[in-house]
């Protein structure tokens, strides 16, 4: 890293390195809500929510559907070990309307075997994967 405008993001899951690079700035949800790192920012792990990952670079920006994990963010680094991440043009969009559907219909008509949690987590990663396609 040259100068303090960028630093490093990786992200990684069980089957890849999904991202090695450098960043401006981050976007992604956590549990205690919506954050944005940018260099230098204090140490810090939080639990990632489903959601949209936005990747700030000098080039642009670039988006992907992140679903579960854990992020460490220190000053010229950070590391996202997330669950899923996809990147736009690997999503199957009927596939993940489908899956929204279902959800929503878990929910609407819960029984008290219905895991609702489950539900909600499912349909919170397929509304991520249809806004990235957005």
């Amino acid at each position: 890293m040259a100068d303090n405008s960028s630093f490093r993001l990786r992200i990684i899951t069980p089957d890849r390195i999904f991202y090695d690079g450098e960043a401006e700035m981050v976007e992604f949800n956590t549990t205690e809500g919506e954050i944005g790192v940018l260099p230098g920012h204090i140490p810090l792990t939080v639990i990632v929510k489903p959601g949209i990952l936005h990747i700030y670079e000098t080039q642009g920006k670039r988006n992907a559907a992140l679903h579960a994990g854990f992020a460490e963010i220190l000053p010229e680094e950070i590391t996202i070990l997330a669950e899923i991440i996809e990147w736009p043009d690997e999503i199957d969009e009927g596939r993940a309307e489908a899956a929204m559907h279902r959800a929503e219909e878990r929910l609407q008509h819960k029984t008290p075997e219905t895991d609702v949690a489950r539900a909600e987590t499912a349909l919170m990663r397929a509304m991520a994967r249809i806004q990235v396609l957005k």
